[in-house]
């Protein structure tokens, strides 16, 4: 996979040796470097792609990643067929990181979202795209302050980590580009991402399966596909709890805020609030799809489902651009319960177009809705 850097500055700060999977350069004592003085030219003309892999366990117990500057991926896919799985930037088993900086990460995205090997992509495609920035079983991982343009699939995802602060982002990418999701979290716990702005093609953040206590706040969102738990329950059993996303800001996004799960799945959602959400012109504010199913081919009915329960919306307020501002279609066999719906005010974009709610098996109570949520059955604890 070729790499190149456009007046690029990265350093890590050490104690002691740092474990590299691309690099042959002896750390002993070594307390900080600059990837210049190590052989990187960042002329955006020479293949820089010594610092793409870093894999602990490390010794020192704080690292920190300085980036200045653009991380520029290459232009062509032939470059990135020797990529490690995935992922284009990958940190794995490093714990105590930090990565900060002015600097961008502008993966060039465009060069795979033409064919994005979604549906059926033609024999010999090269298609499936990497994730730009990936953090794995990264403990007390620091991220803050970088721009990230144009990823060819997710901008950047945290699988298996613990501890985690994510701020002061700034993610970009065209509405139409495909996959492109923000942040990505799977597998992981006490993860907090705040004070961001997300502007991407698909969600702007994304809550998979085996995570809990997750904090989300002062996201600006949109473009995008809105704030996301899910999809859970795609062949297999996903579990996600305590779940807190305040005071965020969605605009003309596809979604607003979001729980979806395939049929057929297992597991539970629970211990779910969305709190002072503001939407602008947004498409489905709020919306509960245990029906999802993006290919819309050959989708799965099944009377198995994951289990929803203990959700609450509060202090959510804005427009809409379609009329059904909550939608609310859990299982038909397994119920959505303990659903709260309390001070929850969303209106047409359209001036004076009337706007409604719906059901399907829930169970919660509403109180000061507008539009008034009748279909909400009040039982079944």
């Amino acid at each position: 996979m070729q790499l190149h850097f456009i007046t690029l500055v990265l350093v890590l700060l050490t104690s002691s040796a740092l474990s590299s999977t691309n690099s042959r350069i002896s750390l002993v004592s070594t307390t900080s470097f600059d990837v210049i003085e190590y052989g990187a030219k960042g002329d955006a003309k020479t293949d820089d792609s010594l610092p793409v892999s870093f894999a602990g366990p490390c010794k020192p117990s704080k690292i920190s990643v300085q980036v200045s500057g653009n991380i520029v991926g290459s232009n062509n896919k032939t470059d990135w067929m020797s990529n490690h799985g995935d992922s284009w930037l990958l940190f794995l088993m490093v714990s105590g990181l930090t990565v900060s900086g002015n600097g961008q990460i502008d993966g060039q995205g465009p060069i795979w979202w033409e064919n994005a090997c979604i549906g059926t992509p033609p024999p010999g495609t090269t298609c499936h795209a990497p994730v730009a920035l990936q953090f794995k079983r990264c403990n007390g991982l620091r991220l803050s302050n970088l721009t990230h343009v144009n990823s060819p699939r997710v901008h950047i995802t945290i699988t298996t980590c613990n501890d985690v602060i994510v701020s002061n982002l700034h993610i970009i990418a065209p509405e139409t580009s495909p996959n492109t999701d923000g942040i990505d979290i799977s597998g992981s716990t006490y993860v907090n991402i705040r004070d961001s702005i997300i502007e991407t093609g698909d969600d702007c953040i994304a809550i998979g399966g085996g995570s809990s206590n997750i904090k989300i706040s002062g996201i600006v969102c949109g473009p995008g596909h809105g704030i996301s738990i899910g999809s859970l329950g795609h062949g297999g059993t996903d579990v996600v709890e305590n779940i807190d996303v305040h005071n965020c800001t969605l605009s003309k996004t596809l979604t607003g805020v979001r729980i979806k799960t395939y049929q057929g799945g297992t597991g539970y959602a629970k211990h779910i609030s969305f709190t002072g959400i503001r939407f602008d012109a947004v498409y489905n504010p709020i919306i509960i799809d245990q029906y999802y199913c993006p290919s819309h081919q050959d989708c799965l009915t099944s009377t198995s489902a994951v289990n929803l329960s203990d959700i609450t919306y509060k202090g959510i307020s804005g427009t809409s651009k379609t009329d059904n501002v909550i939608n609310l279609s859990c299982s038909k066999t397994v119920a959505c319960t303990k659903i709260v719906m309390d001070s929850v005010h969303i209106k047409s974009a359209v001036l004076g177009r009337k706007v409604y709610g719906s059901c399907i098996n829930a169970y919660g109570i509403a109180t000061h809705v507008k539009p008034f949520l009748d279909c909400l059955n009040y039982t079944l604890s």
